[in-house]
């Protein structure tokens, strides 16, 4: 059973929502915020799998909610659903610790596939998110960022790729065939070299420059 939190400060669309996921077998709401810092409060008592964000909150947005969550529980995964697609608004959640940023307009049943996906460590993106994502990661004629075997060894590569189709460290560990504390290591170095803060980031870098 997926455990959720939703975090929106509109009582009618996230009661809603909660009704809608809640028909799902494998999902189960646990607790709803009204508003960043409760969200904050609950997921220090609650421990969700995942928790549906939106940006614009009172008291605590979004964005700050996030990075707060993340920092001290960052086992918790983040989707934001929102109806703010703003470069700002997507980027900031990203960079604050959010796996995926969907808009409030998804289809239920694609938001409840994009919950498992986050909960097997897949990042989501929407179709209007994505580009706008990807547009910031594109090669910009530096020979070492369209080369990426003059910056990375054999080894990087491989976790990279596996990275980019949305493996877990212990997935990846596992495929290698090497420990979960070396695939950290390497990660370190990827992000580092890549100068992206999180997964996620390195994950959308591997799609946009690597066959995965």
């Amino acid at each position: 059973m997926i455990r959720l939190l939703l975090a929106d400060d509109q009582p009618l669309f996230r009661q809603g929502l909660a009704g809608l996921l809640s028909l799902e077998e494998d999902l189960e709401v646990v607790g709803e915020a009204n508003h960043g810092e409760e969200a904050i409060a609950l997921a220090e008592r609650l421990q969700p799998d995942i928790i549906l964000m939106d940006v614009r909150m009172p008291m605590c947005d979004g964005v700050q909610a996030t990075q707060a969550i993340h920092t001290r529980y960052p086992w918790i995964r983040i989707l934001v659903l929102t109806t703010f697609d703003d470069d700002e608004y997507v980027f900031q959640s990203l960079q604050a610790g959010a796996l995926g940023y969907l808009l409030k307009s998804t289809p239920a049943h694609e938001v409840a596939g994009a919950i498992r996906n986050l909960h097997r460590g897949y990042s989501q993106l929407g179709p209007t998110i994505a580009p706008k994502v990807f547009s910031q990661l594109q090669p910009q004629g530096d020979a070492t960022q369209s080369s990426p075997d003059l910056r990375f060894s054999d080894r990087e590569l491989d976790i990279l790729r596996l990275l980019g189709q949305g493996k877990s460290n212990r997935e990846i560990a596992a495929h290698l065939n090497l420990t979960e504390g070396t695939i950290k290591n390497h990660l370190t170095n990827i992000f580092c070299q890549l100068d992206v803060r999180d997964r996620t980031q390195a994950a959308l870098w591997a799609n946009r420059n690597l066959n995965v």
